[in-house]
C-alpha cells in the first residue's frame, strides 16, 4: 500500500467543529493513525499546538505564532523578537484601546513573538501603530495578529521539513486564512476548506466542498494511502 503523504494542518477554521470554536474530536484518530509526519502550523501561541500534538498522541512538529516559533521536535527556533509587539501593545493601550481578552489574557500570556488583538477592537489605529514599529497586522478571521513582516508559516514548515527529512513536494496542506497562503506556496498540494477567506482560496490548489473539520476529514480520507 502507498504511504500516506506528510500533512501540514492549520487549527482554527481547519480542525475546528463545523459550527465554529473548538477542536472537532473526530480528527484525533485519523491523525494519530497517520503513517507520515503531521505538522501543526497555526497562529496560536506556542503551547497550544504542542498541547494538541501531545493529546492527539503525535510527534510535536509545530509552527506557531504564524511562523514566529518553530519546533522541530528537537530544537525550538524563535524567528522574531516580541519587544516590538510589546511596544505596539503599550502604545495601543495608551491611545485608549484594549486587546480585548480581559485582565488575564490567556490568548497572549504565552506568546513569544507577536500579540493577538480581539476582532472587536478597532484595527486602523492598530495598523498605524504597528507600522511605526515596522510590524504588520493580519486578520486571520479569529484575531488581529501583530507580527514581524518576515516570519511566516511556509518558512517554518521548510525548517521542519529539512530537520525531519520531508520532501515538501509530497506534502498536503489544509488551511483557511491569509496566514496559510505561505503554506500553500511551500507544499506540493494546498487545500482551502470552504469557509476559507479569499486569499487562502486563491492560493490553494483546490477549494474543498465542506467547511472546517468536515472539509479536512473528507480530504484526509481522500489522500490517505497516496490517493489524489
Amino acid at each position: 500500500m502507498t504511504a500516506d503523504p506528510p500533512l501540514v494542518l492549520d487549527i482554527d477554521g481547519t480542525l475546528t467543529r463545523p459550527e465554529g470554536w473548538g477542536i472537532d474530536p473526530r480528527v484525533f484518530d485519523p491523525l494519530r493513525e497517520w503513517d507520515a509526519p503531521v505538522v501543526i502550523a497555526t497562529g496560536k501561541a506556542f503551547p497550544y499546538p504542542v498541547a494538541l500534538c501531545h493529546f492527539i498522541g503525535i510527534p510535536e512538529l509545530v509552527v506557531a505564532e504564524n511562523g514566529g516559533v518553530v519546533y522541530t521536535g528537537d530544537d525550538v527556533f524563535f524567528t522574531a523578537d516580541r519587544e516590538a509587539a510589546r511596544a505596539v501593545t503599550e502604545e495601543y493601550r495608551a491611545a485608549g484601546y484594549d486587546l480585548g481578552w480581559g485582565a488575564e489574557d490567556t490568548v497572549n500570556r504565552w506568546r513569544e513573538t507577536e500579540i493577538a488583538v480581539n476582532l472587536e477592537q478597532p484595527i486602523e489605529p492598530l495598523r498605524e501603530i504597528a507600522a511605526k514599529h515596522g510590524l504588520e497586522v493580519i486578520d486571520t478571521g479569529y484575531a488581529y495578529h501583530v507580527k514581524d513582516t518576515d516570519p511566516n508559516k511556509g518558512e517554518g514548515i521548510t525548517t521542519i521539513a529539512d530537520h525531519v527529512g520531508i520532501d515538501l513536494a509530497d506534502c498536503v496542506a489544509v488551511g483557511d486564512s491569509i496566514n496559510d497562503v505561505s503554506t500553500f506556496e511551500t507544499v506540493g498540494r494546498g487545500f482551502a476548506v470552504e469557509n476559507a477567506d479569499e486569499a487562502a482560496k486563491a492560493a490553494a490548489d483546490e477549494v474543498l466542498d465542506d467547511v472546517h473539520a468536515d472539509g479536512t476529514l473528507a480530504l484526509l480520507e481522500r489522500v490517505r494511502g497516496g490517493g489524489t
